[in-house]
Formats: structure tokens, sequence, C-alpha cells
């Protein structure tokens, strides 16, 4: 009986200590699940926050591959827009005129003395021989020339299209031309002015006395507007008959169309000996402007802007020098070293404009120096006997100066 009664009080305790347990482990379970609750919502958050950076990241690697991709792109379009745009010439127009082995030279082609067709159906005149110049400087050829003829409207465009490499078309310089036109302009080899002729029997002495009178002018020239700009100025009213070239211009007032032809001095003297009766008109003793005629290129090739304007600068160089073609020969013994460098004997002066040393040479003995080509077509022995006047060097009284050769 002890012994049964003893087991069976063990085994009430056992099972008290059971069912202590029991809830024990039950209370303690149940934070357990609020806890584990809980460490999932976080974890779901964490995992939701993990996925979304993941997200955001192979968005951001998305967008860099895309970045590369578009840089690559860019670089690949980039490399072939450079392959379809053609390379510069090395050395520019220079080189250009080089290869193909002749100067295209714009010119007037209608303006006795200055460049006109002669007899022969060759170009000739006082631009003509800058052009030639030039191509003695450049080719080592003065005759290796094509002469484009280029009306006043169309001289400015040929220039920017390339179609002629360079113009000697008695153009003024003129600030606007210089920049809105998108040319550089070189030495001034005629300093010229605007003037007015008439015929004799109008009486007419001063620009006042046109008043009403009918002016035939050029278009697309400075004349043009200087003619407008002077009668404003003096309060005269005029009638403008305007014509596009220079034989449309001078043919009418030659046929009676207007009463007076008003030009650049030179261009007057001229054409007044085209003109059917010369004697019965005269060039008025009257300036309306200044016109410093030279060549024009067009901007941004500075080494054939170089090679343009000390050409001509040669020119002036050596009648100051006292060189023309006749006495070539002595000038080329002579020791003076500024003469020697001048002309290729000493130094490499022409290298420095990408042309052989002695390019002067070459100009001189195939065109000769300014004083050549002026006499030789407006001075004395021409039709025109067109006095010197500023076109003469500065040590004798006139506007030609060249820097120096050195």
């Amino acid at each position: 009986m002890r012994a049964t009664s003893w087991m069976a009080v063990a085994l009430v305790a056992a099972m008290a200590f059971g069912l202590a347990f029991g809830l024990a482990a039950c209370s303690t379970e149940a934070p357990q699940e609020q806890d584990t609750s809980a460490a999932g919502s976080q974890g779901e958050q964490a995992a939701d926050a993990q996925s979304q950076q993941g997200e955001e990241g192979a968005a951001a690697s998305e967008q860099e591959n895309m970045a590369a991709q578009g840089e690559s792109a860019g670089e690949e379009a980039s490399a072939a827009s450079d392959a379809q745009q053609p390379a510069p010439a090395e050395g520019g127009l220079l080189e250009t005129i080089k290869s193909r082995g002749k100067l295209i030279c714009g010119v007037n082609g209608q303006l006795p003395g200055f460049s006109v067709l002669n007899p022969d159906g060759e170009y000739e005149g006082f631009d003509v021989d800058f052009c030639r110049a030039v191509a003695a400087a450049v080719l080592g050829d003065a005759d290796a020339v094509e002469f484009r003829p280029l009306t006043a409207q169309e001289r400015f465009t040929a220039l920017q299209t390339g179609e002629v490499d360079v113009l000697f078309r008695n153009t003024t310089w003129t600030l606007s031309r210089d920049t809105q036109n998108g040319l550089d302009f070189g030495p001034t080899t005629f300093y010229d002015g605007q003037g007015m002729m008439v015929r004799k029997d109008l009486d007419v002495e001063i620009l006042s006395d046109l008043a009403g009178a009918s002016i035939c002018v050029q278009s697309g020239t400075t004349t043009e507007k200087n003619l407008g700009d002077m009668m404003r100025e003096i309060n005269v009213d005029y009638e403008p008959v305007v014509f596009t070239d220079p034989d449309q211009t001078f043919g009418a007032y030659d046929d009676g169309r207007c009463d007076a032809v008003t030009s650049d001095k030179s261009q007057l003297v001229s054409r007044k000996t085209t003109l059917s009766n010369p004697d019965d008109h005269m060039i008025m003793d009257i300036t309306l402007s200044k016109e410093p005629l030279g060549p024009a290129v067009l901007q941004g090739d500075a080494q054939w802007r170089d090679v343009v304007s000390w050409t001509v600068f040669g020119t002036i160089q050596a009648l100051e020098f006292g060189i023309g073609s006749a006495n070539l020969d002595e000038a080329l013994e002579n020791q003076n070293p500024e003469i020697r460098r001048f002309l290729g004997l000493e130094d490499a002066l022409g290298e420095g404009l990408g042309l052989s040393n002695d390019f002067m040479v070459q100009v001189l003995n195939q065109v000769g120096n300014y004083g050549e080509i002026y006499n030789r077509n407006l001075g004395p022995d021409t039709p025109f006997n067109l006095p010197r006047g500023p076109n003469q060097p500065w040590s004798s009284g006139g506007l030609l100066y060249s820097p120096p050769f050195r």
C-alpha cells in the first residue's frame, strides 16, 4: 500500500510539473510568435527595401549601360561624321592652287586700262598684271592664270563660293565689305576717288548745277551709295538711272539717256576714250569720295592673304629699290643685304610664305615692278595718260609704302 501510494503521489507530482511546464512553455511561446511576426514584418520590409534597392540598382546599372552605349554611339557617330567631312587641304588655298597648276583671278573685264580683252582675245590691264604677278610668285609662271570676268553683283559671291581665288577687280576697301562680306583686303594698289563726267554743253561746273539732272550709275557699287549721300548732303534732287554693269552704264550715257555719269575717276578716264565723241565730254573737277582699290580674298586663310599681300608689297618695294625687269640681272649681283634678302639670295623669306625664296625674282622678271605695271597700262604712252597722283612711292610724295622685307 505504501509503495503504491508513493507511486501515485509521484505520478500526480509529475503531472503537475508537466502541466506547469506546459503553461510556462505556452506563456513563453506567445511573445515569441509576436516577435517572430514583427521580425517577419521587418524582414519583409527589409526584403522589400533590398528588392527596391536591387531594382534601383538594376535601373541605375541599365541607365549606366545606356549612357555608356550612348557615349559609344556618340563617339561612333562623331567618328563617322568626322570621316564624312573632307579633311582641309594642307596649306589651304595655296596648296590647292599649286596642285591645280593655275590661279583663278576675278576681274572686271569691261574696264580698259584695268582689265579688258585685247584684239588677240587676251586679258590685259593694271588689275590683270597683278593677277599675273601673283601667279608668277606662286607658280613661277605669270601666264598660269584663268581670268573670270565678274559683274559688281557677282564678284563677292564668286569669292565666297570658291569660284575664284582672288579678286583684282577695281574693288573699294570698306569696313562693311571687310566684315559683313567675309573678305580680307590686301594692300591698296590704286588710290582713287569718285568723280562725275558730263557733256560740255551742259555748262556744269559744280555738283549743285546738276539739280534735276539724270545721272547714270552702276548698281551694287560704293558709287551708287556715295552719290545718294552727297546729293542728300547738299540737298540736291536728281534722277538716278541704274544699270548692272559698266557697258550698260556708259552705253546709256553715250546714247544720251542721262545727263551725267558717275564712277571712280580712273574708270571715267578709261571709259571716256570709248565714247562716240570723247571731246564732247569733261570730267568735273570734284571728288565725291575716297576709293582705295585693291585685291580681296576670302577670310579664314591667313597664309593665302599673306601671299597676295606680300606680292603686291614686293612690286612697291622693288620700285623703291629701283629694281625692275630691265636691271634685274644687275640687282642679283648687288651686295646690299636688304636687296639680297628681297631677291631671295639670303635668308629664307619666301619659305615663310610657302613660296620659293626667289618669288620676287619671278614677279619682276615676268611682270615688273609697280611703276612698270602702272605705266604699261595707264601711263603717258597709253590712251589714258592717267596722272600718278597719290599712286607713287611715299619717298616721292605718294601713298605707296611697303613694310620691310626682313
